[in-house]
C-alpha cells in the first residue's frame, strides 16, 4: 500500500509542475499582453469601435491558441502518469505474483538468453574438442605416412617409396635433363654375420651402415633399404663421375668404420646414371645398377663398379650359352 500511495504522489507532483509551468508560460503573459493593449496601445490608436474590437478579437484568438497548446501540454502530461503509474503498478504487482504482458515478455527474453549463453558455451567446448580431435588426426596421419614410408630396422626409406621418388626425379629429369645417377650397394658376406654372431648383430651391423650413409649424404639425396643387406641411394644432380667418387667415398668410410661386434665389414657398389648409361625408364636405371652390381661382385668385392653396357652384354650371353661352349673359360 504505502508503495502504491508513493506512486499517487509521484503523479500528483507530475500535475502540479505541468499547471505551474502553464501558469508561467501561458496565462500570466496573457494577462500581461491584455493589460498592455488595452492601457497603452488602445488609446494611442483611439476610441473607435473597429479598432478595439480587433483588439479585442485579436487578444481572444491569441487566448484561444494558448489555451488550446495548453490543453495538449496538459493531456501529454496525464500520458506521462498515467504510463508511469502503469509500469510501477506492473513492477509492485510482480511482487504480489501478478503477470502481465510486459512481466511475461522480460521473463521470455531473460529465458532466451540464458538459452543463447548456453548454447555458445557448449559450441565452444564442441569447437576445442574438434580442434583437439583434428590436431590428433594429423598426428596420426603423420605416423602413417611415417610407418609406410619409412624402413622399421634402419630408419631409412622402405623399397615402395624409394620407388615413388625415383619416378619424380625421372620425370623431372624429362623435363629438364638434369643428371641423375642410381647406386645399389649390397653388404659382402653378410649371411656370415648372422650365422656367427647372430641376427640381432646382424641387425645392429645393417644400422650402423644406414647412419653411416646418412652421415655422408647430402639432404637432396634418397637413401633407401632396398631389401634385406642391400641398399639404394638415388643421387639427384649427379652426373655419372660424382656417383662413382661418392660410391667410393662410402665404400672407404665403411671399410674403416668401427663396427660393434668388431668385424670387418665391406660392400660391393653398382652405379647407373641417366642420361650417361640408359633411357628414361625406372626399370633401366635399376637393371643397370644392379648389372654393375653384379658384376662388381663377380670381381671380387669390396668394389664399385659402374654400369657397362658391353660387359652386361657378353655376361647375358655367356649365360644364355651356358656351361660348356667353347666362349667359356677354361674349356677351349
Amino acid at each position: 500500500m504505502q508503495a502504491r500511495k508513493e506512486v499517487a504522489f509521484g503523479g500528483h507532483r507530475i500535475r502540479t509542475k505541468v499547471i505551474l509551468a502553464l501558469l508561467l508560460s501561458s496565462v500570466i503573459p496573457l494577462l500581461i499582453l491584455i493589460y498592455i493593449l488595452h492601457a497603452y496601445i488602445v488609446p494611442l490608436l483611439g476610441e473607435h469601435r473597429m479598432v478595439v474590437l480587433a483588439v479585442q478579437a485579436l487578444t481572444l484568438f491569441t487566448g484561444i491558441l494558448m489555451a488550446a497548446g495548453a490543453y495538449v501540454i496538459w493531456d501529454m502530461a496525464n500520458a506521462v502518469v498515467r504510463t508511469t503509474q502503469l509500469i510501477s503498478t506492473s513492477r509492485l504487482a510482480a511482487g504480489e505474483q501478478r503477470t502481465d504482458e510486459i512481466g511475461v515478455l522480460m521473463e521470455s527474453f531473460s529465458r532466451m538468453v540464458s538459452t543463447i549463453e548456453q548454447q555458445a558455451a557448449e559450441i565452444n567446448q564442441f569447437s576445442t574438442r574438434l580442434e583437439t580431435a583434428y590436431k590428433e588426426l594429423e598426428q596420426t596421419n603423420d605416423k602413417l605416412k611415417k610407418f609406410s614410408f619409412e624402413d622399421e630396422l634402419t630408419g631409412l626409406y622402405n623399397r615402395r617409396f624409394f620407388s615413388v621418388r625415383m619416378g619424380e626425379e625421372l620425370s623431372r629429369y624429362r623435363r629438364f635433363n638434369h643428371p641423375l645417377s642410381l647406386i645399389l650397394l649390397d653388404v659382402d658376406d653378410f649371411k656370415s654375420i648372422n650365422d656367427d654372431l647372430g641376427h640381432a648383430a646382424g641387425d645392429e651391423t645393417l644400422r650402423e651402415i644406414a647412419q653411416l650413409l646418412m652421415k655422408h649424404s647430402r639432404g637432396i639425396n634418397v637413401l633407401c633399404r632396398y631389401g634385406g643387406d642391400e641398399f639404394a641411394v638415388l643421387l639427384v644432380e649427379t652426373p655419372r663421375a660424382g656417383a662413382l667418387l661418392y660410391a667410393e667415398r662410402i665404400r672407404r668410410a665403411l671399410v674403416d668404420y668401427p663396427f660393434a661386434h668388431g668385424r670387418r665389414v665391406t660392400a660391393s657398389f653398382g652405379v647407373a646414371s641417366l642420361p650417361e648409361d640408359v633411357d628414361t625408364s625406372t626399370e633401366d636405371l635399376v637393371r643397370a645398377a644392379d648389372d654393375a652390381l653384379y658384376s662388381a661382385k663377380r670381381v671380387g668385392k669390396n668394389l664399385v663398379e659402374g654400369y657397362d653396357a658391353a660387359a652386361s652384354a657378353r655376361a647375358a650371353d655367356s649365360v644364355e650359352r651356358g656351361p660348356g661352349t667353347a666362349e667359356e673359360p677354361g674349356l677351349i
